[in-house]
């Protein structure tokens, strides 16, 4: 039996705490890190260092972010003779991962609250970015994230995340590998950073506004999105189309990354 002194502080619902607990899945996110010698490794939520354990063995350099005090205090009590492991008790909203990482490549890896998944995965892209994110993810996130152009989960995620590195998933996961369990099945998403983002970094943020806009209206067709999100007249908005070559009763449901980035650079 677990001391008392020993047990795990109470899971909080507020922050969606739900604990890895299948030593299979574990080993299966640490492997689809793909960690080099010499690894700087960068974990986001650790919990209660199940999948720590397993990253620290194969880091040589390992900054844990933790925003539950009480895991936190613990995580750092069990890692006090392990020098080159970190504990960072902080929101990773805050936290700039670039730098928190240092100079050397870095590694991204985490089980992510699901209740604010998409804002830490675009937190993780800002520049400098990681070699590799490995995130354990709602299934339905992780679908929408690589969903080509045409199908039912391709939207402004699926847009705005491919512009900027390559998804792929690695493995589903039920809910019972977790304590406790969801109430949705996950995945393991993979983001592969691009070497040449297809938009800039000045682009990224008027670029990700214009798809999240153009896909609220994702039915209609681009010459009544372009009239209503860029107050273009309906001959401006033709001409910008077959500027890019996208007809005009195209849908942004139809459109590639690529043509989404033609068609914003193209807009007056």
């Amino acid at each position: 039996m677990t001391p008392a002194g020993d047990r795990p502080p109470p899971t909080l619902k507020r922050l969606g705490q739900h604990f890895l607990t299948d030593r299979r899945i574990l080993a299966q996110i640490a492997d689809a890190a793909q960690l080099a010698p010499g690894a700087t490794v960068l974990e986001i939520g650790p919990g209660r260092g199940a999948l720590t354990d397993l990253l620290a063995e194969r880091a040589t350099r390992l900054v844990a972010i933790e925003l539950d005090r009480a895991l936190a205090a613990r995580l750092r009590d069990r890692y006090a003779d392990r020098l080159h492991v970190e504990i960072v008790e902080r929101d990773v909203l805050d936290v700039d991962l670039g730098a928190l990482a240092g100079d050397a490549p870095w590694t991204l890896v985490g089980n992510v609250p699901y209740y604010i998944t998409t804002p830490i995965l675009f937190h993780a892209l800002r520049p400098p970015r990681p070699r590799r994110a490995v995130f354990l993810v709602q299934r339905e996130v992780a679908e929408r994230a690589r969903a080509e152009p045409g199908t039912d989960a391709y939207g402004a995620l699926s847009v705005n995340l491919q512009a900027l590195a390559a998804p792929s998933i690695a493995g589903l996961v039920k809910p019972g590998a977790f304590n406790p369990p969801p109430k949705v099945d996950s995945a393991i998403l993979i983001l592969d950073p691009l070497p040449t983002p297809a938009v800039t970094a000045d682009e990224e943020s008027p670029f990700s506004k214009f798809v999240v806009a153009a896909f609220g209206q994702r039915r209609k067709q681009l010459r009544r999105v372009l009239r209503s999100v860029r107050a273009l007249s309906a001959e401006e908005a033709e001409a910008v189309l077959a500027r890019v070559g996208v007809p005009v009763e195209a849908r942004p449901e139809a459109l590639s990354v690529a043509q989404f980035v033609a068609l914003f650079r193209a807009l007056p």
